[in-house]
Parts: C-alpha cells; sequence; structure tokens
C-alpha cells in the first residue's frame, strides 16, 4: 500500500505533479502558437532560441516538447489540420450549411496560407521519414462530406457533387492564389465555388 507521501498516492505529490503537468500542456500550446507565427513570418528559418525567448521559457523547455525543427514543423501541421477538420460540427450548429461550408473554406484557406512558412521542411520531412505522412486529404475531404450532407438535407446544397470534386477545386483555388503572387482574389473565387453548389433555381436538389 502506498504511504501518502508516495508519489503514487492522492496526496500532496500527487496535488503538485498535476499543476506541473497542467504548466507543460500551457508551454507546449504557447510555443506551438508562436512558433507557427514565426515561422510563417520568416519563411521557414525562425530560429528555435527566438522562439522560446518570446514563449518565455529556456531552449530546453523547446527540446523537451520538440527535440527536433522536425517535430516541432510536425506539430504546428498537425495541431493546424485538427483545429480545420474539427471545427465542422460547431460550424453547422451555428450557421445553415451553405454558411458554414463558406466559413470552413476560409478556415481551410488560413490553413493552407500557414503551410507556406513550413512546407520545405515538410516536404523533407515527409520524404526521409523524418515527420510521418498525415492523411490530410481524407481528413479534409471527410469534413466537406459532413458539410454537403447537411445541405444536401435542408436542400441548400446539391447532391449530385462528391466531396473529393469540392476539395479538388478548392486546391485549384489556393494554388491558383499562389501563382499570380498573392494578388488573386481568393475570396471571390471561394464564393463563386459556393454559388456553383448550390442547386439550379427551380431544379431538384436531390436528383
Amino acid at each position: 500500500m502506498a504511504s501518502p507521501d508516495s508519489p503514487t498516492a492522492d496526496g500532496p505529490s500527487a496535488a503538485a505533479g498535476r499543476p506541473a503537468r497542467a504548466d507543460a500542456r500551457r508551454n507546449r500550446e504557447r510555443l506551438l502558437a508562436i512558433a507557427r507565427d514565426a515561422f510563417a513570418a520568416t519563411d521557414g528559418t525562425a530560429r528555435l532560441d527566438a522562439i522560446a525567448r518570446e514563449a518565455g521559457v529556456g531552449i530546453g523547455t523547446l527540446y523537451r516538447h520538440f527535440p527536433t525543427r522536425e517535430a516541432l514543423v510536425e506539430a504546428i501541421y498537425a495541431s493546424e489540420l485538427d483545429a480545420v477538420v474539427t471545427s465542422v460540427p460547431a460550424l453547422l450548429s451555428e450557421l445553415p450549411p451553405e454558411a458554414a461550408l463558406r466559413a470552413w473554406m476560409d478556415r481551410y484557406a488560413a490553413f493552407f496560407a500557414a503551410k507556406r512558412g513550413i512546407s520545405d521542411t515538410l516536404r523533407a520531412g515527409w520524404a526521409s521519414g523524418a515527420i510521418a505522412t498525415p492523411a490530410t486529404r481524407e481528413r479534409l475531404t471527410a469534413a466537406i462530406g459532413t458539410i454537403l450532407s447537411a445541405g444536401v438535407r435542408t436542400g441548400s446544397l446539391r447532391a449530385d457533387v462528391e466531396p473529393d470534386e469540392v476539395t479538388m477545386m478548392l486546391l485549384g483555388v489556393f494554388l491558383s492564389s499562389t501563382a499570380v503572387d498573392g494578388t488573386a482574389p481568393t475570396g471571390r473565387m471561394l464564393d463563386l465555388l459556393v454559388d456553383a453548389l448550390r442547386p439550379p433555381a427551380g431544379g431538384d436538389p436531390r436528383a
């Protein structure tokens, strides 16, 4: 049986461990947020010691959470992807499906733009195996499918469109925006895409 002072007991040592774990989580989240902005601002060349300094922690703390630059980039990417794909239920609870789709497209656009700062490290990491290859397209397409299904049920979105087709169209919009030095009216193109996904006037959206 553990004594009251044992680390396994539900006593002072265990209570002290909980705040420590909470502090570690906060440090990790702050490091991720600062690193994301730093990589975006410096086109992927941000210094890790500068990230740690801005987060108010030592470089050792950063390395405990992220042993390598690749590990930090992988965590940034995974965190941003999770935020995009898990936002669907909340959007659908607040907005009609077509409006939820348009709002989600803005989140996806922000994710795509933020990825540019870490794209070189990601590609090198995926090629070498240092960074696990994520099921990005599958997860994004599944999120789109959830919104499209909701829109079909309400009659506000077409039933004859596959989620992967929307994924491909979105990639076309974002890649074309990049090709013309970021001056393309991305919002306007996304508006047109949502319009194209609405049922034709007088038609049967469930046909």
